[in-house]
């Protein structure tokens, strides 16, 4: 054979080779990149004369397996629409349709008499069984279309953190939670499937290498469902027992800072928030309101006073049951003095105010003031939620001692529930400060995937005074919290709660009959993977969080050991 021919046989085979490479990734191009897109090309039969088949990305929790499970999704069925010209007999057409789903009847026969329209929604979200009941009706002028809709399949499970779509005006977007925080991910643009097949290919290729960062996809979170119904049930019983105006939980990595389980209650079904009277249930307290924590900001400053060598935990003081700063008189919860000798542990044992303002002046004002504020407090986490608003800590620019020593026992400050979280868990971990965030990764439509990475600062507490601190805690539960009814065997656990009056913005001074309970805690205390934050607003009935939060988180960290088989610590 010749050269000359045995060349034109290589030729012929790199072009069969590459052909045959070309029909490949074609094949992958359809079927596998844009086969939902072409699939909904084939629906367009079926589409309305209003516009495109709706899409959007999906919102996901992650099982403690690492399993996915849908929060918020598409959900596929049907919408039938008239044609008012060719619908003769409206009544008649109104009965017939009416007995396979309901219909308001003025509101049809309204929408029948625009002979001059040619397209009349009257009903939509149909299964295929109600779709095939019309169909086979035969019904002139009434005509059937494939739709897609935004599904939650949780309903209420953490619908203030989800969010929902709506419009606004001309504009459909997510409106709260993740839904609108994540709108630009999760937003679909229709895509021209002529596009040139060579630019596609090279472009899924330059984005795979280069991972653009504007992409669409879908959203994962390290929510655990399990874990999230589980709080928001124990957080309804509380709500029921003692009719609080509102209740709120989170369940943390101190560690990482990811969310397992975020609640706020009253919520309300994200299929069916167009029956919300209230807007103001469509918000999110954990992350937009700010409260007074009272005590349970108390383990902040005493491990302020520990980092600065001003106090130990054996350290004591004369408690009288009350101290006069600037004139004022600040008294202990009960009006009662321990006496000389009172320890600092005595001080988180019995959550004595005179006792931290002891530390307070120990430290000094501005001691108090870079510690505090080196927690954080006064700032945004950073948590990708919208609406996040910061604390209101303008108390730790007075030139007054007052102002610092009631910040010392977390009044005169406000911070947001998710602020609180943040601020306590650098106790946990060593004295970090994690980003508090839900969305772990993206995945995005095209292929592949972005872990996302959330940034973290040091307090100014060292990790020995977190371990100190820590210890104090765990005393506080195993012997204190209700004379160590809650002490575990095998687990550490470390607490502390908080009871404080509520402001009174009206007239000014706090309201001596509403309170907001508080409750923190960690464990296993000394290599703690969870922390759990509680609080609820103006409880009745109810003097003390010891009372009103402990059994729910105890509750909680013995459904977490249990649940996650957490080994036992001591």
């Amino acid at each position: 054979m010749t050269s000359f021919a045995l060349s034109r046989i290589r030729v012929i085979s790199g072009l069969i080779v590459l052909i045959s490479l070309l029909i490949i990734a074609k094949l992958f191009y359809v079927q596998i990149i844009h086969g939902n897109a072409y699939a909904r090309a084939a629906d367009r039969q079926y589409v309305t004369p209003s516009g495109d088949m709706f899409d959007r990305g999906n919102i996901l929790f992650s099982g403690k397996d690492g399993s996915l499970v849908s929060a918020a999704t598409l959900k596929s069925g049907f919408k039938v629409a008239i044609v008012p010209r060719d619908t003769i007999n409206p009544e008649s057409v109104y009965q017939s349709l009416n007995s396979i789903v309901p219909l308001d009847h003025d509101v049809f026969i309204a929408k029948a008499a625009k002979k001059a329209d040619p397209y009349e929604e009257v009903a939509t979200k149909l299964t295929k069984e109600q779709a095939d009941a019309i169909k086979a009706l035969y019904l002139p002028g009434v005509n059937l279309y494939k739709e897609n809709w935004r599904y939650y399949p949780g309903g209420d499970i953490a619908s203030p953190i989800i969010g929902f779509t709506a419009y606004k005006g001309d504009d459909f977007s997510g409106r709260y939670g993740l839904e609108r925080f994540y709108n630009d991910i999760l937003s679909r643009t229709e895509e021209n499937l002529s596009v040139n097949f060579f630019a596609e290919v090279f472009s899924n290729l330059r984005d795979g290498v280069f991972q653009s960062e504007n992409k669409e996809g879908d959203v994962v979170t390290s929510m655990e469902p399990s874990v999230e119904r589980f709080l928001e049930n124990e957080l309804r019983t509380v709500l029921e027992t003692y009719h609080s105006d509102s209740i709120g939980g989170i369940v943390m990595n101190p560690r990482t800072g990811e969310m397992y389980a975020m609640a706020h209650l009253p919520d309300f079904d994200l299929n069916d928030f167009k029956n919300v009277t209230n807007p103001l249930i469509f918000g999110n307290p954990l992350v937009e309101n700010v409260y007074e924590m009272g005590s349970i900001m108390k383990p902040l400053t005493m491990a302020a006073g520990l980092d600065a060598g001003v106090v130990a935990p054996t350290t004591t003081y004369n408690d009288k049951g009350f101290v006069m700063v600037d004139n004022k008189k600040i008294n202990n919860f009960d009006l009662r003095g321990r006496g000389p000798g009172t320890t600092m542990q005595d001080v988180l044992n019995q959550s004595l105010n005179t006792g931290m303002v002891f530390v307070a002046q120990q430290l000094g004002n501005q001691k108090v003031r870079d510690y505090l504020l080196g927690y954080g407090l006064g700032k945004k986490t950073g948590i990708d939620l919208p609406g996040e608003t910061y604390g209101l800590v303008k108390n730790l620019e007075s030139n007054r001692d007052v102002e610092y020593a009631t910040a010392a026992f977390g009044q005169g400050i406000a911070v947001t529930p998710v602020e609180t979280i943040r601020a306590l868990s650098s106790l946990a971990n060593g004295g970090t400060l994690v980003t508090p965030h839900l969305a772990t990764s993206i995945q995005y439509k095209g292929g592949g995937s972005k872990k996302l990475e959330y940034g973290t600062e040091q307090s100014k507490i060292s990790p020995e005074t977190a371990d100190r601190i820590t210890q104090m805690l765990v005393t506080v539960f195993d012997k204190a919290l209700q004379g160590g009814k809650f002490q575990m065997e095998h687990y550490s656990v470390a607490a502390k709660t908080g009871t404080a009056q509520i402001a009174n913005l009206s007239d000014g001074g706090y309201y001596t009959d509403r309170h907001l309970h508080s409750f923190f805690g960690y464990f296993p205390a000394y290599n703690p993977q969870f922390a759990i934050f509680l609080y609820t607003v103006n409880p009745k009935g109810v003097k003390y969080a010891a009372y009103s939060l402990s059994d729910p988180f105890v509750h909680t960290v013995k459904f977490l050991i249990d649940y996650y088989n957490i080994p036992p610590d001591r």
